[in-house]
This record gives structure tokens, sequence and C-alpha cells, in this order.
């Protein structure tokens, strides 16, 4: 309750991080702060066996939260996506592990990571020497929350969990001038809002009806009055896929359509497009996946455990695969990654539709302002989910305890 009390965002999560590393010092962890900004890295080691990475996020967002919660964040941030439950079952498979080292062997590392939401966290903690530090990883884990009933979990079936994002950040330049002589000006805002018209196309002519993609405009900031024409205008933008070829089909299609705007408008010098974030599809190791899915069955109960479709969402959670070559120089780590059911009974029963899917849909989703996990079921099933999982990692085949309480 704490973390979502008092929620930082990406790149600021100085008190988040602190908090984090103290509770993992406490568990007996070897910790260090500071990594690749404000990351945190807890080596819980407990002899020869597999290296283990769990991975939590810090950050939240810019949005001011509308829960009623007694413990909601007061100020312009609040922890819309889970992140305050992530870094809470985290500790607690933390305690767990630590509690049960005689059921074990091997090395669990666990990561808090600054910065998910800007898809730029991972990245610098493999550039800071993530891996050359702590040890290359056999096995990286994390879930997600999403809004599935609490208890639940769902992982996918050989498809993306996932999609890939790229965020780009886009100036169109125009001529200012007097709003009552729009003849002796080139209006930025006119280019931008045919850009935003345009830019609805691409999914719907462009790509193939069975195609999973999307491109939104998240912002688009113009001007200071009404009675002046600006300058410029500056677009963000994000485009997601389910595939690599299908990402940089989106971008260069975002790059045609912003260059054909703004030579249509008139307008005086090329558009600034910037690629500001990228981040890769999310495809979870299938082995790993099967095994920590039977894991959690036995765990959780089958009943319990649920298929996942692909999703537009995306993270940089890949990155601590393959997909990061580029950064730590790694071949062959296999990546576990699920997603954890958040939503309480009374929630919901609260609300309506003809079959559990539209009452799924008629809930708060993640980056809601009204975003509000069911805490006493949600971090139990959560904690029990990770530990579960990198208990499975690790070579234990044994049951799994669902409190520290009970390791004993």
């Amino acid at each position: 309750m704490d973390l979502h009390r008092h929620p930082e965002p990406s790149g600021g999560e100085v008190r988040t991080a602190a908090h984090l590393a103290d509770a993992l010092e406490a568990e007996g962890c070897s910790v260090t702060r500071g990594v690749g900004g404000h990351g945190v890295v807890g080596v819980l080691a407990n002899g020869d066996g597999p290296r283990v990475y769990l991975r939590t996020e810090l950050d939240a967002l810019a949005l001011r939260e509308r829960t009623g919660l007694p413990y909601a964040a007061q100020g312009p941030f609040m922890h819309a996506c889970g992140h305050d439950l992530h870094a809470a079952a985290l500790l607690g498979a933390a305690s767990l592990l630590a509690r049960s080292r005689p059921e074990w062997r091997g090395t669990v590392v666990l990561v808090g990571q600054p910065a998910e939401e800007t898809l730029t966290g991972a990245r610098a903690l493999l550039a800071d020497g993530l891996y050359e530090r702590f040890g290359r990883p056999d096995t990286v884990l994390a879930q997600h929350t999403a809004p599935l009933l609490g208890g639940m979990v769902a992982h996918g079936y050989g498809q993306p969990v996932l999609a890939g994002g790229v965020g780009l950040d886009v100036t169109l330049h125009g001529r200012g001038g007097h709003a009552g002589a729009p003849h002796l000006t080139v209006d930025p805002v006119v280019a931008a809002a045919a850009v935003v018209l345009r830019l609805q196309q691409i999914v719907s002519r462009e790509c193939a009806p069975a195609e999973q993609a999307s491109v939104t405009v998240g912002s688009l900031q113009a001007g200071t009055q009404s009675n002046v024409v600006p300058e410029t205008a500056s677009l963000g933008i994000t485009v997601r896929a389910l595939t690599s070829a299908g990402l940089d089909r989106l971008v260069a299609a975002v790059e045609r359509i912003v260059r054909a705007e703004s030579a249509a408008s008139g307008c005086p010098a090329e558009p600034g497009i910037t690629v500001v974030s990228r981040s890769p599809v999310t495809l979870p190791d299938a082995a790993l996946t099967a095994a920590v899915q039977e894991a959690h069955r036995e765990a959780l109960g089958a009943e319990r455990v649920v298929p996942w479709a692909p999703s537009m969402a995306t993270e940089d959670f890949a990155l601590y695969g393959d997909a990061g070559r580029d950064v730590h120089g790694c071949a062959g780590i296999a990546l576990g990654y699920w997603m954890v059911g958040v939503v309480g009974p009374r929630q919901w029963a609260a609300t309506t539709g003809a079959n559990a899917a539209e009452r799924l849909a008629a809930l708060p989703p993640n980056h809601s302002p009204e975003f509000a996990p069911h805490l006493p079921i949600a971090l139990p099933s959560a904690t029990t989910a990770l530990t579960t999982a990198a208990l499975t990692a690790l070579g234990r085949a044994r049951a799994v305890p669902t409190r520290p309480d009970d390791a004993g």
C-alpha cells in the first residue's frame, strides 16, 4: 500500500527504489543500487545451480487517481498499471525463497527496473552491465496485471503475449502569424490535423484484416493562445504490431504520411521525425511456458490457469532475451511471462454484460485512473505464481508455500 500511495514517474523512482532495496536487504539479499538509473538488483545466492532473474517495474503513470481507495495516491502520478503490485509480489517471492533455501539450489537475481513505461529502463539496465555484473541468466521471469478475475493467471500459447511498439515524436514546421491574416501564415495545426486523420487509414487500408496492429496519436501540442497561428505542432505517435516486420512497415507508413501532409500543407521546412523508443515483441519461451503453466496448475488449481490471446499492450521485457543481444551480447536466455488477474468479487458482481468477455470489457483497464487491483486475492496469487515459476526454473518440483509465514 505504501508503494501505491507514493508513486513516482519514469526516471524519478528514488523513493520506490530505496524501499525495494531496503526490503530486499532485510531478506538477506546482496543489494546494489543505482543500476541503469534508479535500478535495484538483489542477489540471493544458494550454491551451484541455475541463475534465475525475477523482474519487477518501479515507475508509475502521469494520471490522477480516481479509485477512492484509502491508500490512493494524491498527486499527479498513479500506479495504474500494477507495478506496485508486481513489486510487492517480487518481495513476497524473495521472502519465500530466502526462507526455503533447503528446497532449492542456484542463484536468484531480483531486479527492480525503472522507466518501463517509457520503454527505456530494460535497455538502460543492460547497458549498465546487468548481466556482466550479476551473471548471465538461464531464465528471466516476469508477470503483469490484467483485467482478469483475481486468483487467475493466463499464459500465451505459442504466439506473442504482447506486441512490439515504436514511439515517435513528430514536429511539423509552419509559419506563424496573426489569426486575422491566415493567408500570410502556414498553419501547422491544420497540417497536424491532416496527419492525424490520414494515419487512421494505415491499419484499415494497409494492413490485412486479420493482422493485429495499431497506430495511436497520444499527444498533439501546438500554440499558446487562440489568436496566434503557431510556428510548430508536435505529435506523439505510437505504433504496435505482433512482428518486427510489421513494426517496420507501420513506422515507414507513418513517416511517409507525415512528410506528404507536410508538403501538401506547404510547410517551409521538412518535418522532424524521431524514434524515441522501440520495444520488441514479447514471445515467451515455449518449453519454459509449458513447465511454468503446469506448475501454476498444481499451485493455484487448473481452473485458475487460462490461455492468453496476443495483446496490443507492449513493454521492454523482451530485451532481457535474444531481442536484446545488441546490448547484453548473450543468446539462449529463456524468457517466462504471464498475466495475473486483479479483479475482485464485488467489482465483478457490479459489472453487467451478456457474457464474461463483455463484463471484463466493462471493467476499468490498465492505464485507467480507476484501475484498482483487489489486493486480498491478487497479491497472494501473484506472489504464489512468481515463486512457483522461480522454483520451477530452479529445478524444484515440490509444492510451494503461498505465504512467507508458511516457508518455515
